[in-house]
C-alpha cells in the first residue's frame, strides 16, 4: 500500500491564539495608520489569520481599543500619594495627562461621557484618587464628580488640540501674520496680542491651568462649608 503523502509544511506567520500578539499587532497598525483606520479585517490580515478567528478574542473594534487602553493603563505605576488632598488630586490628574500625552489616540477613544464604565481597575484607581481627594478637601460627592469631570474635559481637550496641532505641523512661533489682510480696527485688544498669540498658546501651561482649576473648585467647597 502506498504511503500517504507527507503533510505540507505551513509557511508564513503561525496562527495567533495569544491576546498579547493580537494587541501587539493592533499597536503596530495604529502607530502606522492611526486608530481611525484600524479594522478587524485589517488586523486579521496583519496577523495572518481569518477575521472569524480574531472574533474569538475580541467582540469588535471598540472592544479591541479598550483592551489596548486597559493593557497600557496596567503598566502605569501607581505613585505614592501625598498627605494633602489637593496634592493627591494634582498628582493623579498629572499622571493621567502624562499617560495620554504618550497615547493621544486613547484620549480620542475615551472622549465620551460615561467612559469610566469602559476602563479597567488600574485606570479607575486614578479616578478614585481624585474623587477621594476632593471629598477629603471638603467637597460633596456631587462636587467631587464635577471636579473630576472638569479636570477630564480640560485634560482631554489640551491633549487633542496638541496632538492635532502636531499632525498639522502648526508653527507657534510665526504669529506675526495671524490676522494678516484682516481689518482689526474693531478688535483692538486682539490686534494688540496678535504677535504674542502663537508663543503663548504654544507654551506648556497645563500644570498652571490644572492648579488654578483645582484651587478654584476647592475654594468654593471650603467657602460653602
Amino acid at each position: 500500500m502506498p504511503r500517504p503523502p507527507a503533510s505540507q509544511t505551513r509557511t508564513g506567520r503561525p496562527p495567533v491564539t495569544s491576546r498579547a500578539q493580537i494587541l501587539a499587532g493592533a499597536r503596530r497598525l495604529i502607530d502606522r495608520d492611526g486608530w481611525e483606520r484600524l479594522t478587524i479585517r485589517q488586523l486579521a490580515a496583519e496577523l495572518g489569520i481569518g477575521p472569524t478567528t480574531l472574533y474569538h478574542h475580541v467582540r469588535d473594534k471598540e472592544d479591541l481599543l479598550l483592551l489596548l487602553i486597559t493593557e497600557y493603563a496596567d503598566q502605569i505605576p501607581h505613585p505614592e500619594l501625598p498627605a494633602e488632598p489637593r496634592d493627591r488630586i494634582l498628582l493623579a490628574a498629572t499622571a493621567i495627562h502624562d499617560a495620554l500625552v504618550a497615547w493621544p489616540w486613547a484620549a480620542e477613544v475615551l472622549a465620551v461621557d460615561g467612559f469610566i464604565a469602559r476602563i479597567g481597575e488600574s485606570a479607575l484607581w486614578f479616578v478614585e484618587v481624585i474623587l477621594a481627594g476632593a471629598v477629603d478637601a471638603g467637597c460633596t460627592r456631587e462636587e467631587a464628580i464635577r471636579l473630576f469631570r472638569g479636570l477630564w474635559y480640560y485634560t482631554v481637550g489640551e491633549i487633542l488640540v496638541r496632538a492635532r496641532s502636531r499632525r498639522e505641523q502648526v508653527d507657534y512661533t510665526s504669529s506675526d501674520d495671524l490676522f494678516e489682510d484682516r481689518d482689526m480696527s474693531g478688535l483692538p485688544h486682539l490686534a494688540a496680542v496678535a504677535d504674542l498669540w502663537g508663543p503663548v498658546v504654544g507654551s506648556d501651561a497645563f500644570r498652571q491651568g490644572l492648579e488654578a482649576f483645582v484651587d478654584g473648585l476647592l475654594a468654593q467647597a471650603t467657602q460653602r462649608s
